[in-house]
């Protein structure tokens, strides 16, 4: 019971068209910063470390203005053309406590304008700007927030108190990316076909499409490989989004991907310690009170044990954390991605908080718990009945 329900990047981030990405370099002998799978890490969680960590996954674009500004002119695009309402409508989120105590219920939230205030006082969660004196955008860029931060509503729907490691399931990257004259009518037919909460980070790569769902970015840190192929630690997935999706000003060097991108100054790797401290000290959600029937979970967990748990280690664990990987066959699943991956197979998802980021599955075909554990029932021949169904729901929901 395999449920890659998009728990395992730390960050992902906008992608760009592959005409306008940086080539990566031919791969070449050296591999003296190859990535490994197996690397063992120990975080500095002392308040200095997490502090830093959490700036940087808040505010740090790691240099990416030099594409989002200088290549995409996203700037332009927001300023003349973005008003808050659209902003919120592709998934935008708005940090209710950054504004003027009850400033958001009086300004125009049909104008663009409003939009540069917002972003001028920094507001607007996962985006930075910096807004002139006659209050044009000089310069724009994205954070691993964008992806991997929301709200809680708390003012109207995209705007409220932040929640950082929840998975902005409203976020719509490829309307966002097509708002850009920069890319292709082909490429905008790519963006456009993604929906919100999914984001291929693979595209601008090697040209394919398979869209994966926005994963959270919380409960992570007795993860060995937070990836959906397991290439690498938390820290490997972040220097890979920032420098090849973000195009951050940094180094990424994957000799098993043919990627080999080194930019001098590097603003991303002495990053990534303090990056990786924060996001494992981010706890997953608890379930709420009385969102799911406590007998029936408990038969649940015992059919869980019996089916499910020696790849779910632990019930919440992952087989992957002693080196386990799965082919896609397995589990019945679209072996598509793997196959554009390093590993070209998918490791077991650890289970948590699966009551509150639908859809399910890396690439979002199941829409609910039912559909997974149907799926699950389906492939592995478990012969559950419809009662033992609702059983093994109502305990995943409990996670």
């Amino acid at each position: 019971m395999r449920p890659r329900a998009s728990h395992v990047i730390a960050i992902t981030l906008l992608a760009a068209s592959a005409a306008c990405a940086p080539a990566p370099k031919a791969a070449d002998a050296a591999a003296d910063k190859q990535p490994t799978a197996s690397a063992v890490v120990t975080d500095d969680n002392s308040p200095q470390s997490l502090a830093d960590g959490k700036r940087i996954f808040r505010e740090d674009t790691f240099g990416d203005e030099q594409f989002w500004t200088d290549t995409l002119h996203l700037n332009d695009v927001i300023e003349k053309a973005v008003d808050p309402t659209t902003a919120l409508t592709v998934g935008l989120k708005v940090d209710a406590d950054v504004p003027p105590p009850g400033i958001l219920k009086k300004v125009d939230l049909k104008s663009p304008a409003t939009t540069v205030a917002l972003l001028k006082m920094n507001a607007i969660v996962g985006v930075r700007a910096t807004v002139d004196a006659n209050n044009h955008i000089t310069r724009l860029g994205v954070t691993c927030a964008l992806c991997h931060s929301t709200v809680d509503n708390s003012v109207m729907p995209g705007i409220g108190h932040r929640m950082d490691g929840w998975p902005n399931r409203q976020l719509n990257v490829g309307a966002i990316i097509a708002l850009t004259p920069a890319v292709t009518a082909a490429q905008k037919a790519v963006y456009s076909s993604w929906g919100p909460g999914k984001y291929d980070p693979r595209y601008n790569i090697d040209g394919k499409n398979n869209p994966l769902v926005i994963p959270p970015a919380y409960g992570l840190a007795d993860t060995k490989n937070e990836t959906y192929t397991a290439e690498g630690p938390i820290s490997y997935w972040n220097a890979y989004v920032a420098v090849t999706q973000m195009h951050a000003h940094g180094t990424f060097i994957d000799d098993r991907l043919g990627i080999r991108i080194e930019q001098t100054p590097d603003m991303v790797t002495a990053k990534l310690p303090a990056l990786r401290a924060y996001q494992h000290s981010l706890a997953a959600p608890a379930t709420p009170a009385g969102s799911f029937d406590i007998a029936s979970a408990e038969r649940g967990h015992r059919l869980f044990d019996g089916s499910c748990a020696s790849c779910h280690i632990g019930g919440k664990g992952t087989d992957n954390n002693i080196g386990v990987m799965h082919a896609a066959a397995e589990t019945g699943m679209d072996n598509a991605y793997a196959l554009r991956t390093a590993n070209k197979q998918y490791r077991t998802t650890p289970l948590r908080a699966l009551w509150q980021h639908a859809p399910y599955f890396h690439d979002g075909s199941a829409a609910t718990l039912a559909d997974v554990v149907s799926h699950y029932d389906r492939v592995r021949k478990l012969g559950l009945t419809a009662a033992q169904q609702h059983d093994l729901i109502e305990y995943l929901k409990s996670l």
